[in-house]
């Protein structure tokens, strides 16, 4: 059933409403409540799949009440119940996020109309937390060893703040795992986490990357387009690899850590976003900071909280629950039943210069699960995992 909560300080209006819903369909179970204070106590205490709540009311009014139910249930939709008086706040209440607004007295159509897509979006909202949570599966950080414990207290700490944070460690230890992990644990968890890989994406064309640009702005910019911060909006925005970003980026990117305002490539309008920036990096930056290749300003924005994820041969005791997983999730994308490793073939593994850390063992494991036997054997290492 689909749980409805209104929210009306008059009584009248809360039993049409009320007898409307429950009339037209016998799966909304409907609740309601006086007024604002009530209804976000009742928010807090119970599941509601949508909630329907007037601007105008005694104690907490609908624009407070809205702010305060984003802040603790930002996946609910809100549709906002407005007198005639009230249309210009009601349209600014879908800038804040309302799902739409209904005028008094309800339009039975409109209302009705409303209702169903509202809960359409609250079920598609469902289903996209399902997916996150499989999805989420591909960025576990495995191991117990002390480095990655460390890190694991850290994430926890970290992730229900906004504090920026600055990923550092060398290629293939599982930086982005990271980035997501402080994500998917943070209260901006249902709005996006857009990755940029900074080194894969051309100088000339960095700007325009993360910021967006105007048409005409430069010979192919044919139309107007939406930057990746514009996109991360509520959400959190990864830029890996960001010692390899060009200074003048780097300039723009301090600009919209400082004032949360951007601009895309060509216009002179800002723009406000509310992003939370996580950075990751293989080099050394304060090494080039001294070289004049990144800005010392822009380090120490970014560095509120430092994360250095260890190389494997740091780690050498999560090599065998490492392998175990890799070789599960090798097994189910081949569609084969899942290989094991001997005691010999392990302790050998963990005895290697692993230069190219998890992703070259896990690069390792699926060649051993191809080439080897049933059960991977120390001969099977030494013939197929040798470098």
């Amino acid at each position: 059933m689909s749980k409805i909560l209104i929210i009306e300080d008059e009584a009248s209006i809360r039993r049409v409403l009320t007898k409307i819903l429950s009339e037209e369909n016998d799966t909304y179970q409907v609740e309601d409540a006086e007024d604002g204070v009530q209804g976000l106590e009742k928010i807090k205490n119970s599941d509601y799949d949508l909630v329907l709540c007037d601007i105008k009311m005694p104690k907490m009014d609908g624009e407070e009440l809205l702010e305060a139910v984003k802040k603790i249930k930002p996946e609910i939709p809100i549709v906002m119940i407005s007198g005639h008086g009230d249309m210009e706040t009601a349209i600014n209440t879908m800038r804040l996020g309302a799902f739409d607004y209904i005028s008094k007295p309800p339009d039975l159509n409109r209302l009705l109309n409303t209702v169903r897509n509202a809960l359409d979006k609250k079920q598609l909202v469902v289903e996209n937390k399902i997916l996150k949570k499989k999805v989420s599966k591909n960025y576990e950080m495995i191991g117990n060893s002390e480095p990655i414990n460390h890190i694991k207290q850290m994430i926890e700490k970290v992730a229900q703040t906004d504090a920026r944070v600055l990923i550092t460690g060398p290629n293939g230890t599982g930086k982005e795992l990271v980035a997501h992990q402080l994500h998917e644990k943070s209260e901006r968890a249902a709005y996006p986490l857009i990755e940029v890989n900074c080194a894969a994406i051309p100088s000339e064309l960095i700007e325009s990357e993360l910021f967006g640009h105007v048409k005409g702005a430069f010979t192919s910019a044919v139309k107007d387009r939406a930057g990746k911060f514009e996109a991360a909006d509520g959400g959190t925005i990864f830029l890996d690899e960001i010692g390899d970003m060009s200074l003048a980026a780097q300039a723009k990117v301090l600009r919209a850590l400082q004032e949360s305002l951007i601009q895309r490539v060509g216009a002179d309008k800002d723009i406000k976003v509310n992003v939370r920036v996580v950075a990751a990096t293989n080099k050394d930056l304060k090494k080039e900071i001294e070289e004049g290749r990144f800005r010392e300003d822009l380090y120490h924005r970014l560095a509120v909280i430092l994360i250095k994820v260890p190389a494997l041969n740091d780690r050498r005791d999560d090599i065998p629950l490492l392998i175990e997983h890799f070789a599960s999730k090798i097994a189910e994308e081949q569609g084969n039943a899942q290989k094991t490793f001997s005691t010999e073939a392990i302790k050998l593994l963990q005895e290697y210069d692993w230069t190219g850390n998890i992703r070259e063992l896990r690069n390792v494991v699926e060649r051993l699960i191809i080439l080897g036997g049933n059960e991977i054997s120390e001969t099977d290492v030494k013939l197929f995992a040798s470098k």
